[in-house]
């Protein structure tokens, strides 16, 4: 169900929410404004955390005083990260309540070569861990980074303009794969 058949079926999902202009188009702000209230009070309202949480915490705080220490406790570098590469992980699967590492083992770090090989063993080596050469060889072989993909795409007067500073802004950089590039130069020196 959404919004136009509830309207349709005579529930008004927007009953008690203010505001009109949010309504009729997107307009995040709009609604905001027109349905926020500031709280001034303390945190009062809150509940502490319970023995449970206490007991899991106290667990925590050796391996994070140990990661602060290193930089890095552990990384999982056998393998590309996605959200079935890693068994349960737990800090103590007894008292936990909401479960799920990321990983197999509390603060121990998933790589994700797909956003480039180069960036993730350079990372790694900055903490003193060795890069796993299958997980290499998989990633110059057999699959292609966001990266190389991106670069397969450009035009040769593309990576031209590129390399020459002409075009700045493309999406060949990990994280960077939803941006617009910045042409401002080329109006600037035709």
């Amino acid at each position: 169900m959404n919004v136009m058949s509830t309207v349709a079926a005579g529930i008004d999902p927007w009953r008690d929410f203010a505001g009109e202009g949010w309504r009729e188009r997107v307009d995040v702000r709009a609604f905001i404004q027109a349905n926020y209230t500031p709280y001034a009070g303390d945190d009062s309202f809150l509940a502490g955390p319970t023995e449970r949480t206490l007991a899991v915490w106290k667990k925590l705080e050796p391996l994070l005083a140990e990661e602060r220490k290193r930089g890095v406790l552990d990384i999982s570098g056998d393998r590309g990260s996605s959200i079935t590469a890693h068994d349960a992980g737990y800090i103590d699967q007894g008292l936990e309540i909401i479960v799920g590492l990321q990983t197999d083992a509390p603060l121990k770090r998933a790589i994700m070569p797909n956003g480039g090989l180069r960036m993730v063993e350079t990372g790694m080596q900055a903490y003193g861990f060795t890069p796993d050469p299958v997980v290499a060889e998989i990633w110059t072989k057999y699959r292609k980074s966001h990266n190389q993909g991106v670069f397969d795409v450009y035009s040769p007067d593309v990576l031209a303009a590129r390399k020459s500073g002409v075009v700045t802004g493309l999406p060949d950089a990990y994280g960077r794969g939803r941006i617009i590039g910045d042409y401002r130069r080329v109006a600037l020196y035709g």
